[in-house]
């Protein structure tokens, strides 16, 4: 088998919803990931984002004639009232009512839709949550390794939280000026065409002017969210590992760091939004300029009408105006330029937004772990043949089942032989870590790694459960290639103890059934009485049902890792990985552990990793790596014999680093 690594060209994360990939571009409104956000939306949101344009539409219509009211009791009420003396105010008493009936309409209205936008947001995060976390659980493991758990936990808030605010106030917000900009639009243009196209000047002046502002913080949008999410990891880290901090006195270094982070967040927010920020007083002060030119204008107009200087009819017919239809196309233009100015403040919470959603799709595109396995892992017993044939109920006996081509299926035994044909493999394509790797284990062979930190260990146990993939050679389990294996069967056939331990929030019951969530309470006891966990969680307050919270800090570092060793052994799987397992233990927990682990590792295949040579004494063979490479192997009493790097480390000669 060759040594060369297999070349592995980058992929473009694809689009799930089968739209293209995302790309971070930042300086523009990208209206693809608009139209993505609102893929989300089920068919009773939709149904919901209808009721919602109705009732912004209701809301606009009274919005129209709140505008028109003025001019109407100018020209119908009050001119004619000043002209006959006349003091009947039955007329305009009614046309208060009628105004007072629409303006309710439009209370109600606006109130509706901003309740129901409400529901309709959060049914849209709730979705975007549902998948990303889904999809999240089918990411590689290298996907973690490479990005902070901070950052990736700014996604689901902050970022998340962008698009809250930008589905429950900015959408009904530009929904309710576009459906209000062509209302009033269609009304100035029946009013006035002369005074129309003077507000049309203005507006293509503010629309420039938003462009140019708003097209300047975009990039830093982006910007904005990335450093927000370092600053989150940075935190996590420091909460994580404030012990450390404390013990090395690091308290000034740590808070220089997470100054130049927060300098770095604070410079590109305001970068991001100072622009922005700009145009709200810019556009109320071009609208105040279009209010006061029409006016003007208006009453040049309104003057020249009443001195006959406008014929009822033909072209110049248009430039006729009344005092009432001045009032009246004042309040258009105010209802005309509103929108407006407040679609260009909305753009901040749009630009934020399209940089939010840009960061969580990433997450949702990148690709799925690949699994191309179809061996799969079934209950099994033996018939009257003395064959093995699946079989629907658990009977303590694993198979592989094996579908062939040809259409026959073959059963294999469980047993847990594991085997290394020539494997290279490398985190990247620059640098292999593993050289020409060949060993086997035999069903319930007890396989120990020992060696310098960074020699190989921990990636030999990440190859066999298919964490990584082989740039080289092949594996073999029980004799089948492990690419042919399900992923997820393959990971239920092993079991394994990390160095880190990791609980739930939860019961000590809870995360012990963690290992096998078929488990009844009996097999929980007996898992942990296999542990040597049975005493010391007996004498909890609660016991097995005393509630575990931040990992377990409520219990010590032995403790939490004997749990983690029980969990293991609820599995009941037929090989086990222990890597450094009992490294937290104390000497005096260890020899209670040891006793346990070995009745927990009889008759299985165990591969264990462990800085302690005691641990490994009994081990069926050792295995001694240098610089990703197998130098020596054999059992304890061969090593030793051999005189070479185990009897250096055993002897204390040499010291493992």
């Amino acid at each position: 088998m060759s040594n060369s690594q297999t070349k592995m060209p980058p992929k473009m994360p694809m689009n799930r919803h089968g739209g293209t990939p995302v790309r971070m571009k930042g300086e523009k409104l990208d209206f693809k990931v608009i139209k993505r956000i609102f893929s989300y939306l089920g068919t009773k949101q939709k149904l919901l984002m209808a009721a919602v344009v109705l009732c912004i539409f209701l809301s606009s219509l009274a919005s129209i004639f709140s505008a028109s009211f003025v001019g109407t009791v100018i020209d119908d009420y009050v001119t004619p009232m000043l002209q006959s003396g006349s003091t009947d105010f039955s007329g305009f008493i009614a046309m208060l009512m009628k105004m007072a009936a629409i303006f309710l309409m439009g209370i109600l209205s606006t109130f509706a839709y901003n309740r129901i936008m409400v529901v309709v947001s959060q049914a849209v995060l709730k979705n975007i949550r549902d998948e990303m976390f889904s999809h999240m659980q089918t990411l590689p493991i290298k996907y973690f390794d490479t990005n902070s758990h901070g950052d990736i936990m700014s996604r689901y808030t902050n970022d998340i939280d962008t698009l809250r605010q930008m589905i429950s106030q900015t959408v009904p917000q530009v929904i309710s000026s576009i459906v209000t900009i062509v209302s009033t639009f269609v009304a100035m243009l029946i009013e006035s065409v002369p005074l129309l196209v003077v507000v049309l000047i203005c507006i293509f002046g503010m629309i420039t002017v938003t462009g140019k502002v708003a097209g300047n913080s975009g990039k830093f949008f982006i910007k904005q969210q990335r450093s927000m999410g370092d600053v989150n990891g940075f935190i996590e880290e420091m909460i994580t590992g404030q012990k450390v901090v404390k013990v090395f006195c690091h308290e000034e270094k740590t808070k220089s760091e997470f100054d130049g982070k927060n300098e770095e967040l604070f410079q590109n927010a305001y970068s991001a939004n100072k622009f922005v920020n700009m145009l709200g007083p810019i556009n109320n002060n071009l609208s105040h300029l279009q209010y006061i030119i029409l006016a003007v204008i208006g009453c040049i107009l309104a003057v020249l009408t009443a001195q006959g200087a406008f014929p009822e009819k033909g072209f110049m017919s248009i430039f006729a105006l009344t005092a009432g239809s001045v009032a009246t196309f004042l309040g258009y233009s105010k209802s005309f330029t509103m929108p407006v100015n407040q679609i260009s403040q909305q753009l901040n919470s749009v630009v934020m937004a399209m940089a939010g959603a840009k960061r969580i799709f990433e997450v949702i595109d990148t690709e799925s772990e690949k699994d191309e396995g179809y061996v799969t892992l079934v209950n099994a017993k033996y018939n009257e043949k003395g064959d093995i044939t699946e079989t629907p109920e658990h009977t303590g006996l694993w198979a592989w089942k094996h579908p062939h081509e040809n259409g026959t299926t073959t059963y294999t035994k469980l047993e847990g032989e594991v085997r290394f044909y020539d494997v290279d493999f490398g985190y990247n394509e620059e640098k292999i870590v593993l050289h020409n790797i060949s060993l086997y284990a035999e069903p319930g062979q007890k396989v120990a790694f020992v060696g310098a930190t960074g020699a190989g260990k921990t990636t030999i146990t990440n190859l066999i459960n298919r964490f990584y993939d082989l740039a080289d050679g092949k594996i073999r389990y029980d004799g089948i290639n492990i690419n042919k294996i399900k992923k997820s069967d393959l990971r239920r056939s092993l079991g394994i103890v990390l160095q880190d331990t990791n609980l739930f929030t939860g019961t000590v019951k809870e995360n012990i059934r963690y290992g096998n969530l078929d488990a009844t309470d009996e097999q929980i006891i007996e898992a942990a009485k296999k542990a040597n966990a049975h005493s010391f969680i007996s004498r909890l307050p609660q016991g097995y049902d005393t509630p575990l919270t931040s990992n377990g800090a409520n219990l010590s570092q032995g403790q939490r890792q004997l749990i983690s060793i029980a969990r293991a052994a609820v599995a009941d799987p037929p090989v086990m990985i222990l890597d450094e397992a009992t490294s937290s233990i104390d000497t005096r927990t260890e020899a209670l552990v040891q006793k346990g682990m070995d009745a927990l590792m009889k008759g299985r295949t165990v591969f264990v990793i462990a800085h302690r040579l005691s641990t490994v004494m009994n081990s069926d063979v050792i295995m001694v790596l240098e610089n990703g490479v197998i130098i020596e192997r054999g059992t304890h009493d061969d090593l030793i014999a051999k005189k070479g790097k185990y009897y250096q480390l055993y002897t204390g000669a040499f010291e493992l680093e």
